[in-house]
């Protein structure tokens, strides 16, 4: 089989329409189906083993920092979401309101919730008392509602799953540190488990999340030249607990305010991966969160012995703790291969009479469809490097694409001249200036991701007003 023959032929060709690619991959992969609640999606059994593999890692990853799960209502009472009026005042278009319990208007109206800050203040002004108490490091995995006029299968719908932490720490510095640590524990989960490349940074102060004083944010480059924030962590301050009266009494017997972080990344994750991996034939999975990383296909699994080899197989490699399953169906090989192709899994293992005779196995992997002959002697070993390497494959070719799409530039025409080879991300310097970040945006359809972590200087002059410059920033259009 050649490198770019189509198997799946059900598929919007991205190059000819990437939303309509992206949709048909959402649906005939089996990820989503629609539901009769306009906005929102039904995350269909694959799709959801996808989102599960995603919360093992970082449930994992969170709890070895100290983090604990709980769980907060649904509901937030009106009077509590305008403790904060900067938060309120910012999720206020998004917000959905029940009016009605029974067949009784309530006395007050419910917010469902769009974010937990508020509820987890309530309670923390409940159970902090003392330094002792601190620092608390809670994380809820939940879903919430925005109500968003524009929806897409995973990247933005009315409901949709989610974690948020929420901590409050003793001193301001605690909590700058906390709100750092879970930015790098996202970038290193969507480098190193969804072989994601991103770049990490800081919001602007027109882009921050309501109610915080400081928003960071890694920003990945998807396939189309189009940004995805794939995740956040928001620095507070003490205004939170100052809103809530939320106090401890320190070491040197003295009352203070906490210090308060939130952090948190969601199903758009799936979009991500679909939008940065994904080739003309349907899904292509990292092997950390794909649901089957190996896909055994038995060829003429009619004659003695192919089905009972294709199991041994199976036990071999579900002992070694990889994700395998034996497709005995009696659908054809060439069937199995799209469907397959189509799912994403990273790997398939092929085994027949005459290999069995020569005891071998072909396998493909699928992210570059290269093909090759395997000894079944040491098969686990071959395999877990073969997924490791189609990790780092995938890894190498989305960072060569942002890397391609990626420009400096200097002027606003610079910029407008740079695109017109497609989207990507561009750098360039600003002055601070919210006009002038607005300007960009109005004249070449760019929009500021972020404020890179790792400043460069390349040069010493805003690129829309030409005064001096204060930070290097990744400009981009985003979903």
């Amino acid at each position: 089989m050649a490198n770019n023959e189509k198997l799946v032929d059900q598929i919007t060709s991205m190059d000819e329409d990437f939303a309509k690619w992206y949709t048909d991959i959402c649906k005939k992969a089996d990820l989503i189906d629609y539901s009769s609640v306009k906005g929102c999606m039904i995350i269909r059994p694959y799709g959801y083993a996808i989102w599960e593999n995603i919360q093992r890692i970082l449930d994992t990853r969170f709890k070895e920092l100290g983090h604990e799960n709980v769980y907060m209502p649904l509901f937030i009472p009106e009077s509590l979401l305008e403790k904060e009026k900067d938060h309120v005042a910012g999720f206020a278009p998004e917000v959905a309101w029940v009016t009605m319990g029974g067949n009784e208007r309530l006395t007050e109206r419910l917010c469902v919730r769009p974010t937990s800050e508020t509820l987890f203040c309530e309670h923390y002004a409940n159970i902090i008392r003392s330094y002792r108490d601190l620092p608390k490091l809670y994380n809820q995995w939940c879903s919430v509602v925005r109500w968003e006029k524009t929806t897409r299968p995973f990247l933005r719908s009315r409901e949709f799953l989610w974690q948020e932490g929420h901590t409050m720490h003793a001193t301001a510095e605690e909590a700058r540190a906390e709100t750092v640590q879970m930015l790098n524990v996202y970038a290193d989960f969507h480098e190193k488990d969804l072989a994601i490349p991103v770049v990490k940074g800081c919001k602007t102060p027109s882009d921050k999340f309501a109610g915080a004083e400081d928003t960071y944010a890694i920003e990945a480059l998807m396939h189309d030249g189009k940004c995805l924030q794939a995740a956040t962590s928001h620095y507070f301050g003490n205004g939170f607990a100052k809103a809530f009266d939320i106090t401890f009494t320190t070491k040197e017997n003295t009352v203070a305010h906490p210090y308060q972080t939130s952090w948190g990344c969601t199903t758009r994750m799936i979009g991500g991966i679909i939008m940065t991996h994904g080739d003309d034939n349907g899904l292509v999975l990292p092997p950390a969160v794909a649901p089957i990383q190996v896909i055994i296909v038995p060829i003429a699994q009619h004659k003695p012995g192919v089905l009972e080899e294709a199991e041994k197989i199976r036990a071999i490699l579900a002992d070694a703790g990889i994700r395998v399953r034996v497709d005995d169906s009696e659908e054809t090989p060439g069937w199995k291969f799209a469907e397959y192709e189509m799912k994403g899994v990273p790997l398939r293992l092929e085994i027949g009479p005459r290999d069995m005779e020569n005891r071998q196995c072909v396998l493909v992997t699928r992210y570059n469809r290269e093909k090759s002959i395997a000894p079944l002697e040491g098969i686990a070993d071959t395999v877990k490097e073969k997924l490791q390497a189609a990790h780092d494959g995938m890894y190498k070719k989305a960072l060569e694409n942002r890397i391609r799409r990626t420009y400096d530039c200097h002027t606003l025409e610079e910029i407008s001249e740079a695109l017109k080879n497609g989207d990507g991300f561009v750098r360039a310097m600003w002055c601070g200036d919210e006009a002038c970040e607005d300007r960009v945006k109005e004249v070449t359809g760019v929009g500021s991701r972020c404020i890179p972590l790792e400043q460069e200087k390349l040069s010493d002059r805003c690129v829309c007003c030409g005064k001096p410059a204060k930070s290097l920033v990744y400009w981009g259009k985003a979903y």
